[in-house]
């Protein structure tokens, strides 16, 4: 492992960090609806927001570029009005990963609110809560356990993030190159073994996380 490499991977973490920091709030927002309201149009959303789960990553950046370029419905906006230019930056690879780990956050956080017995809001409720008040007392204390392993298991998804990534961010060493990309370029030059080492930092990088998030997640009927 070179100094580029460490700093490689410094650049993988923090860009994954950011990518949870900025799907998170929605992510929640949304998981909490589906698992504790019923309304119209409950299961389109839902279905809409599960897409990037089984898109090819490729078609889901395709899209992204597609929409963020400086051609694009959104892109041209703002870089038109805003002077923000998304592709090829580091800011693609945070939208590329803040896309790709939103259904495994929701999915995640549904089921732990899920896991919160019904009648200890009803309880709250009762007492004269408020809905905001009764989400930050007693769901999300309770929830906890579940959210922080759901946010390790996507933290863990967007490091080794590819197909979205490379479509909407390149190879840019530096900026845009992320643990999975590195992997893809050494493996295209023929650096077997930097290939190699980098495959067993994210081994032993997402071995950990799922042990971790295995054991935080909350075990139904205990």
């Amino acid at each position: 492992m070179t100094l580029s490499d460490w700093q490689m991977l410094g650049l993988t973490f923090g860009l994954a960090a950011l990518a949870i920091f900025a799907a998170l709030p929605l992510a929640m927002w949304l998981a909490w609806l589906l698992a504790r309201k019923n309304w119209f149009g409950k299961t389109l959303v839902e279905t809409v927001a599960m897409m990037p789960l089984v898109m090819p990553p490729v078609a889901t950046g395709l899209l992204l570029l597609k929409l963020f370029g400086k051609r694009g419905w959104i892109g041209s906006l703002l870089f038109e009005h805003l002077g923000i230019e998304i592709i090829f930056t580091w800011k693609a690879v945070v939208l590329a990963l803040s896309v790709m780990v939103f259904p495994l956050l929701v999915r995640s956080l549904r089921t732990a609110f899920e896991d919160i017995p019904d009648h200890l809001e009803a309880a709250a409720k009762s007492l004269g809560g408020n809905g905001v008040r009764i989400f930050w007392k007693i769901s999300l204390p309770l929830a906890r356990r579940g959210i922080v392993a759901g946010v390790l298991l996507s933290f863990a998804r967007a490091v080794g993030e590819f197909g979205a990534t490379v479509m909407v961010a390149g190879f840019i060493p530096g900026l845009t190159e992320t643990l999975s990309l590195s992997i893809y370029r050494s493996v295209q030059v023929g650096d077997d073994a930097r290939a190699l080492s980098l495959v067993g930092v994210s081994a032993v990088f997402g071995f950990i996380a799922v042990f971790i998030s295995s054991r935080l997640s909350p075990r139904r009927g205990k």
